[in-house]
């Protein structure tokens, strides 16, 4: 297995390994308190991130730096050349239609190559940007067009362009528009023409490192969201370092031209800075504009990606497809057999890696030979069959998942951010896994843990400020450290491992603090559960909410010869679902205490989704609409 190989080489690749030193401090009792890694990569001479597809196209023009997906479903190479034409093309147009330097440029579309044109035609032009999530409200539109002073919007679809138009039909000076599915990129290359090119080299060369390059609105799970002001130094910091940190390791060890494709919405900072990590270091790229796993995994297969970068949920569903999918056959049995053998066979071999254990047995080795012909490879085969490496942010993964693809030959690497840190500010080392953390500090990061256990940030990843609001400046940045409003604690090697969000933490009537993330991510990750919440503030013991996955809820019934419309009133008496929960919740408690443990769940009906108000567009719960939506189910469990 491929995986095997690379655990073997990277073992005897010490230098690589050598590149990075982890520095912790300790209290007075002895207990990590912060950890720091050098930076790997420097800070830039005066150069932006606006200047990157200029180089490249100046230093290695043939270079394939994205690939384009046609209407016949082929992937047709674009050179670096041909990238920065398109941008400096675009870049005129904006400047001819009035775009000054500092103006503030919006971006509501989902992932495709004219984004990131735009993206980086508008730092050309000598502005900033401010992405917009293409599943925004009109409310959510109008709030951050006006908080930011966005004079320019680019939508994708007419939907889009109605919500905008709603959205800012009572603002003073409306901005002006323009729709990619209307050739906005045609038209506005067309209007540049006229524009010499020493306009746009004059704009770029203007910027510097302390430049804003972006203001980033938070998803928000209370209150309406910040504007995170992101530099262009920010950028680079986080790019040039991850990139120096990981790709010299993929290319040594693996042997393989890293490429990959990008399906997180380049509204969030994750797949921002990944698509500017790879842009730099000159990894292909592939545009895909859906998260979606049906919609997903045909793309994955023809594109043949050799790592990446997603969110737990994409890992999840990967696993429940493949367990679906041998069920359909009569094989369900067999793929937990697997499940089991390949989180046992993951946990041992990294033991052996890391000089902690002696490694699988002969009898393991057989077993996970048996299940690769039977399971693992058809996991490969759907990832497109070069998958390698995948790192997963935006929430904790189930330590377990991780061993699973670790068994199927992929090594899955957790890392922890967000966008106020210009998204990773810690990643598990590619030499020294650690499954069930999320890694070091990114070199140049330093990560400290508070009295109360909250994870405090510092380096040149922290953003610069809120935009117009220097309250939340104040209260969120002190002496440069970033308070995360996470809580977690730092081994003896400087991993970070996380227990929950501060203002989420439970305390139960008999006092004991809980945190629920914990819990909800690991019930999260089993079969049918589609969303959870887990409660109990003020209560005397923990309970959870349950949604049930419509995806694989259909299957279960399917396998089962129920009808697909039995109704949920019916479903949970099904003593056959309620056993299928109470696995995901014995899962779930394996991780805590007794006193910490769920005690009691219901399944409740419908879902918690973006367009009723319970989930960001990250796809993180909004704890207070949940509770306020389920308030007589949350009162039925303590009433038992």
């Amino acid at each position: 297995m491929s995986v095997r190989r690379d655990l073997k080489r990277a073992g005897r690749r010490t230098d690589l390994a050598a590149r990075t030193r982890t520095e912790v401090i300790r209290d007075a009792t002895g207990t990590v308190r912060e950890a720091r890694v050098e930076a790997l990569a420097p800070a830039p001479d005066g150069t932006t991130t606006a200047d990157i597809p200029f180089t490249h196209a100046a230093q290695a023009p043939d270079a394939v730096v994205v690939r384009r997906r046609a209407p016949d479903g082929s992937w047709r190479p674009v050179t670096a050349a041909a990238f920065a034409a398109d941008i400096d093309a675009v870049a005129k147009g904006l400047i001819a239609v009035g775009l000054e330097e500092g103006d503030t440029l919006a971006l509501m579309s989902r992932t495709r190559y004219e984004w990131t044109v735009l993206d980086f035609a508008a730092w050309a032009a000598g502005a900033r940007t401010v992405p917009v999530y293409p599943t925004s409200s009109t409310d959510q539109v109008e709030w951050i067009v006006r908080d930011s002073g966005a004079r320019f919007v680019i939508t994708e679809t007419a939907e889009h362009t109605a919500t905008v138009r709603a959205a800012t039909a009572g603002h003073p000076e409306r901005p002006r528009m323009w729709q990619l599915d209307a050739d906005a990129v045609t038209e506005l290359s067309a209007l540049g023409r006229t524009i010499p090119d020493e306009e746009v080299t004059r704009r770029r060369a203007a910027l510097t490192p302390a430049s804003i390059a972006t203001i980033c609105y938070t998803s928000g799970t209370t209150g309406r969201p910040k504007g995170c002001v992101l530099t262009h130094g920010n950028l680079h910091a986080e790019a040039a370092n991850t990139v120096a940190l990981l790709h010299p390791v993929f290319r040594a060890v693996t042997g393989q031209t890293a490429s990959t494709l990008l399906f997180l919405p380049l509204a969030h900072i994750l797949g921002r800075s990944l698509q500017i990590a790879c842009l730099l270091a000159r990894i292909e790229i592939g545009h895909f504009p859906s998260v979606k796993t049906d919609e997903l995994r045909p793309a994955l297969r023809e594109f043949r990606p050799t790592f990446l970068v997603g969110v737990p949920h994409l890992f999840e569903k990967i696993h429940d497809a493949g367990r679906a999918t041998a069920e359909k056959i009569g094989r369900g049995a067999s793929f937990d057999r697997a499940d089991r053998v390949g989180v046992r066979f993951g946990e041992a071999y990294l033991a052996k890696f890391l000089g902690t254990g002696k490694g699988p047995t002969p009898a393991l080795y057989a077993a996970w030979a048996l299940y690769d012909l039977l399971v693992y490879r058809r996991i490969r085969k759907e990832l497109g069959g070069r998958l390698r490496y995948a790192i997963s942010g935006g929430a904790p993964l189930d330590r377990d998942l991780t061993l699973f693809f670790h068994a199927a030959g992929i090594i899955v690497y957790e890392g922890y951010g967000l966008t106020e840190t210009t998204a990773a500010a810690t990643i598990v080392p590619p030499l020294r896994p650690r499954p069930g953390t999320v890694g070091q500090p990114v070199p140049g990061t330093a990560v400290r843990i508070a009295d109360d256990g909250e994870v405090l940030v510092r380096g040149p990843i922290v953003l610069d400020s809120y935009w117009n609001d220097p309250e939340a400046t104040a209260a969120s940045l002190s002496d440069g450290w970033y308070a995360s409003g996470d809580l977690g604690s730092l081994d003896e090697e400087g991993y970070l491992t996380l227990t929950g969000r501060k203002k989420d933490l439970l305390v139960t009537s008999g006092g004991k603090n809980v945190s629920p993330a914990v819990l909800e991510d690991r019930l999260r990750s089993r079969p049918l559960v589609g969303q959870c919440l887990v409660v109990g503030d003020n209560r005397p013991f923990i309970a959870a909410l349950v949604t049930l996955d419509p995806e694989a809820l259909a299957h279960w019934l399917t396998v089962r010869g129920l009808p697909p419309d039995t109704p949920l009133t019916d479903l949970v008496r099904d003593d056959r679902l309620r056993a299928e929960i109470q696995k995901a919740v014995d899962h779930a408690n394996q991780a805590v205490s007794r006193a910490e443990s769920i005690r009691a769940f219901t399944v409740v009906e419908g879902a918690f989704t973006e367009d009723n108000g319970m989930l960001t567009p990250s796809l993180k719960v909004r704890r207070h609409a949940v509770l306020a939506a389920y308030g007589k189910q949350i009162e039925a469990l303590y009433a038992r």
